[in-house]
């Protein structure tokens, strides 16, 4: 028979210093959280010296936002679904129909841009209900029910089109997937580095502000509840590493034309979305699914409510990708969307999703995302071919998720 520790009166156990919340501890980095963000600047370095610089530039880094505006979308809905442990393979088709959706509502019918938009955006819900209901009601694995829906969609695309393209949309489209935000406050001179508008600074300034408080309320609550909280020393080096990161961007796009409006809108659904996951019940719940499905049903979670709602979200997030992808072009195309699900998801697992569910963040998408357009981005400006970014994309997920397994691994072995 084991008998439990006793402590004289007023003594505590001892406990080492280096998890006592406020204690002195170890300076170390947390590898399965910082390792995705040290990946990501390590990339972005490499190709920075391969490209002499060009990486960097203004309108590379502008390019580099456009052109992956959709995918950084469709990563968002993607981390919440494999959160809860499923997938979606269909989301590159619900792109093309929602796409052709919307040029046919504009173009061949002259509905206005804004009711056509929203049109657009519930056709995109009820593909999700109409996919969650057969995984959250019906039984039938995600995978499945996906993969089916990646051919059907498909095929409603080419029918809605007619196997043709259709275009162009109206300027406020364009503008939306393409555009830039005016200068409002004129031109402010930044010496070696040129001008730049002074509204769009501001604007990288309030982020950084709210960088500043969101990280330092989080840390503090964490604090005051009696976690393990990271060396205030390392807090701070965090939050001027992105701090810095973030306003030479800014400052960067400020240089060129000002902020992307797709960028103005990424950066509203990643705010909304991560208060979702971090601060909503529904978004506690969704980890709960992913994480112990019986457990999460046990403590009273709607479970199949949730997977339903998470694929409805992920119908209105591609319908919202398909606008800005056929905006971009300025035509819906029946091929359009290709491959669309393959970055997404890969997006999702670089960015630190887990394989059984349970384990994301928004912004670990979003970077995930990000990686994978600064390697597209940055090997076409080496002149690489195709078949060498393919190789190099691969070996990056291979590699996300066979460290995501060996951090587990390690972890457990250490229990």
């Amino acid at each position: 028979m084991s008998v439990a520790p006793t402590f004289a009166p007023g003594k505590q156990p001892a406990v080492p210093d280096d998890r006592r919340p406020g204690g002195p501890r170890r300076f170390r980095i947390n590898l399965r959280q910082s390792g995705i963000y040290i990946a990501f600047a390590a990339i972005v370095l490499l190709f920075t010296i391969l490209t002499g610089g060009d990486m960097l530039a203004p309108q590379n880094i502008s390019n580099v936002i456009v052109q992956n505006s959709y995918i950084l979308v469709l990563a968002i809905g993607m981390i919440l679904v494999i959160i809860a442990g499923h997938i979606d393979l269909s989301v590159g088709s619900i792109v093309a129909a929602t796409g052709a959706v919307a040029a046919v509502l504009m173009v061949n019918h002259d509905v206005p841009w804004p009711l056509a938009l929203l049109i657009t955006l519930i056709v995109g819900g009820l593909i999700g209900a109409w996919q969650g209901y057969w995984v959250a009601y019906f039984g039938i694995p995600a995978f499945i029910v996906t993969l089916a829906g990646m051919l059907l969609f498909r095929a409603v695309t080419y029918n809605v089109l007619g196997n043709r393209g259709i275009g162009p949309f109206p300027d406020e489209v364009r503008t939306l997937a393409n555009g830039f935000t005016e200068g409002y406050l004129g031109n402010i001179g930044l010496g070696a580095l040129g001008g730049a508008d002074l509204f769009t600074v501001l604007i990288g300034v309030l982020a950084v502000g709210g960088i500043v408080v969101s990280q330092w309320r989080s840390r503090a609550g964490r604090a005051r509840f009696g976690q393990v909280v990271e060396p205030f020393a390392l807090f701070v080096a965090k939050i001027v590493a992105a701090s810095v990161v973030v306003m030479f961007v800014v400052v960067q796009l400020a240089r060129f034309r000002n902020l992307p409006w797709v960028l103005v809108l990424l950066a509203g659904l990643v705010l909304g979305y991560t208060l979702l996951t971090n601060r909503a019940v529904f978004g506690r719940q969704i980890y709960a699914v992913g994480g112990n499905l019986q457990a999460a049903t046990l403590s009273g979670v709607k479970t199949k409510a949730v997977v339903f709602w998470i694929f409805v979200n992920m119908g209105v997030l591609a319908a919202l990708a398909g606008i800005i992808f056929a905006g971009r072009l300025n035509q819906a195309n029946p091929t359009g969307g290709d491959q669309l699900e393959l970055d997404a998801i890969a997006a999702a697992f670089i960015g630190g999703a887990a394989v059984q569910g349970g384990v994301g963040k928004v912004v670990g998408a979003i970077t995930g995302g990000l990686i994978m357009g600064v390697i597209n981005n940055g090997m076409s400006l080496i002149g690489a071919p195709s078949e060498q970014v393919m190789l190099v994309k691969g070996a990056v997920l291979l590699a996300a998720v066979a460290f995501d397994v060996w951090t587990k691994r390690r972890a457990g072995a250490s229990r």
